[in-house]
């Protein structure tokens, strides 16, 4: 009879231990870090004379007048013109035209920019209107040169020009003249005549020409 087999078991032997890693170094200098790029900007250095020079500049500049204002530039003014029988005596409707326009700026508060003027002396400027004119003459100006056009078509029988003047006393001036319109024999319109003087009114201040 064969002996049953034995089996003996050893105690295993325990793993080798792990060999650690040896500790890093430190080290003893700081990390480089690249510094952005500089742009270096000079300046030139000022003399200190020129800053003396320019404080004396200056402080003698602060008593020195103002520079006078700038000129005037020439205003433009348009006008119509005919004989003073025509303007004045004749032509139906002009007296409500100018008396409508009138009425209408002071209810708008608008500076008036129109008159007439007997006897304009800015007609000398205008050798080949006054040739072609009975005197006397009158002119109905304004700074709207689309209102004259507007009124040339009215008036028809009219000259039309326009000029530059340096202020409105020049532009309006006028020569003195006595103003007589005959009365008609018989008046068949069926509106009344106008009256003499209907147009002072109208003349540049300070200004009245004609008489009854």
């Amino acid at each position: 009879m064969v002996a049953p087999a034995t089996l003996s078991l050893r105690p295993c032997a325990a793993p080798a231990p792990t060999r650690a890693a040896p500790p890093r170094a430190r080290a003893w200098f700081a990390p480089t870090t690249r510094a952005p790029p500089t742009v270096a900007v000079s300046h030139p250095v000022r003399p200190f004379s020129v800053i003396r020079r320019a404080v004396a500049v200056d402080s003698d500049q602060q008593g020195s007048p103002e520079p006078p204002e700038q000129e005037k530039k020439p205003k433009t003014y348009y006008f119509l013109v005919a004989n003073a029988k025509f303007m004045l005596d004749e032509e139906e409707h002009f007296q409500e035209q100018l008396a409508e326009k009138l009425r209408n700026y002071a209810e708008r508060d608008k500076e008036r920019d129109f008159w007439l003027v007997i006897e304009p002396k800015f007609l000398d400027r205008f050798p080949n209107i006054t040739k072609r004119l009975k005197r006397p003459a009158v002119a109905l100006v304004s700074t709207d040169g689309n209102w004259i056009t507007f009124m040339k078509l009215r008036l028809d029988r009219v000259l039309q020009e326009q000029f530059d003047a340096e202020s409105v006393e020049e532009a309006l001036a006028s020569n003195p003249v006595e103003l007589k319109f005959e009365k008609p024999e018989k008046w068949t319109a069926p509106y009344p005549k106008y009256e003499f003087g209907w147009w002072e009114p109208f003349l540049p201040p300070k200004s009245s020409n004609g008489t009854a």
